[in-house]
């Protein structure tokens, strides 16, 4: 939203779906003033109940309304309650407007194709009253509804999207993890060089401008006549970074559980899937660049082969593509079977051996998916993982709040895994620039054990890779 931009106060009109989205929204208006609806309270008094994160969002905002209005009487709430908040977010800057609570009868002729008794329609006939009786404030509907702001459009309203959880204005300018150096990189920034080995790993303390703008974990390459490879292990005091020689996991002798990396970006992604220094990976990439079987591999040889972790723990979002196929039976895990598709396509992949019989085929599968442990999303709140790897399939699909929900489970030697793409986003009321996926990625680059890799190239097959970028 572009509120702040604002050289007057305004008075914007919330739509339901906005406290929904976010309870904070109440305090994200800075000078400017709220009006909410009499049936938009309604309606929050009508989904309040219930374990769902509708049901939990809607309790929050209650709980800050009645703060606001604890002691107030009729005049008060009449005149405005001042919009102060006691919780602790540093993003969150002061608010000096007021909230009003709609206490009286508006009413405004809407036209006859809007039916009446609709709470959307509703909204629309306040907000033009409001407009009608204060005609020297600007009047402003807020709504996370597409078709919400294309009808109060065209009834001449100014209407906006709630966009304070955006994390970028454009998807495009998204943190990718690796930069490209130009091809002069070593003649400016040869100053001050210093190299030097340790275990057999290369490492350089690099001054120059560009050093000084790379993020901690990111990727630098360098191609032509003497190409080169790193990783961003930090900065110094000066500004300097220092560089470590990355490992080519597309060479034949540094296989991962079997599978070599088939291009640049999943040699990166290895690297930081396998590093014990890192604990949060995200991956973010279209469908078939091997996001999943390259978070699985290491997964199954960090944890049956050097033993750093007692379980690999994998949970997605339940969000259906098509009509949903209604309740499931059986235990969380057997609920949990139908969504976990790519875990064992890939599985299948990872455990197929050549020759050998069928007994020590089985019994290696068996031995893998006891280790593999598939969990619902909406029992993880208060648990805590212990030395677990912990990979979160389609976390485009989560909010900002679940997936701090979800980060924050992770205990003493647990590794956390983001997999998605946000150009395949099936939550309502999420975009490209909003979703829980983008947020961490923003948030996390510039912390020194959080890495993060944009795999470019499908490598699922030539009819995946065509059709991905035709249709």
């Amino acid at each position: 939203m572009i509120h702040h931009l604002r050289t007057r106060r305004c008075m914007f009109v919330l739509d339901t779906n906005v406290l929904i989205h976010d309870p904070t929204a109440l305090f994200r208006f800075q000078e400017h003033d709220i009006y909410l609806p009499m049936v938009v309270l309604e309606e929050l008094d009508g989904i309040k109940k219930g374990a769902s994160e509708i049901a939990r969002n809607v309790r929050q905002a209650s709980r800050f309304l009645d703060d606001l209005m604890a002691d107030a009487d009729v005049e008060e709430i009449d005149a405005g309650l001042p919009i102060e908040h006691s919780f602790h977010d540093a993003r969150l800057r002061a608010s000096s407007g007021r909230l009003f609570f709609q206490t009286q009868i508006l009413d405004a002729p809407l036209p006859q194709v809007l039916a009446g008794g609709k709470a959307d329609n509703a909204i629309l006939g306040v907000t033009l009253a409001l407009m009608q009786r204060f005609k020297e404030r600007q009047i402003v509907l807020v709504s996370k509804d597409i078709n919400m702001r294309i009808k109060a459009t065209a009834l001449g309203i100014l209407a906006e999207d709630y966009e304070n959880d955006q994390v970028l204005d454009d998807a495009d300018l998204l943190y990718t993890g690796v930069a490209a150096l130009p091809g002069d990189f070593w003649e400016t920034h040869s100053q001050d060089l210093h190299a030097w080995k340790k275990e057999e790993r290369s490492y350089y303390l690099i001054h120059g401008p560009l050093a000084e703008e790379w993020h901690a974990n990111q990727f630098i390459h360098l191609d032509g006549d003497n190409p080169f490879e790193g990783i961003v292990r930090g900065h110094d005091a000066s500004g300097a970074a220092m560089v470590e020689t990355v490992i080519n996991y597309t060479h034949p002798k540094n296989t991962v559980w079997g599978i070599n990396a088939r291009n640049r970006e999943q040699s990166y992604a290895l690297n930081l899937l396998m590093d014990p220094e890192i604990d949060f990976v995200t991956l973010l990439g279209q469908a078939g660049t091997g996001k999943t079987l390259l978070a699985l591999a290491s997964a199954l040889v960090q944890t049956l082969e050097k033993n750093r972790f007692n379980e690999i723990i994998m949970t997605r979002v339940t969000v259906p593509v098509g009509e949903d196929i209604g309740f499931l039976p059986g235990t969380e895990e057997e609920k949990m079977t139908p969504w976990m598709g790519a875990l064992m396509d890939n599985l299948e992949v990872l455990t197929h051996t050549e020759g050998g019989n069928i007994w020590e085929r089985q019994a290696t599968q068996d031995l893998v998916r006891s280790r593999i442990k598939i969990r619902s999303l909406n029992f993880m709140r208060g648990r805590t993982f212990l030395n677990k790897f912990l990979i979160i399939d389609e976390a485009q699909n989560l909010t900002s709040k679940q997936v701090k929900t979800l980060v924050t489970r992770a205990g003493p030697g647990t590794k956390v895994v983001c997999l998605g793409n946000i150009a395949q986003i099936d939550t309502p009321y999420l975009t490209e620039t909003t979703s829980g996926l983008t947020f961490v990625v923003d948030r996390f680059k510039d912390w020194a054990h959080g890495g993060h890799i944009t795999l470019v190239r499908g490598e699922r097959s030539r009819l995946a890779e065509f059709a991905s970028e035709n249709l």
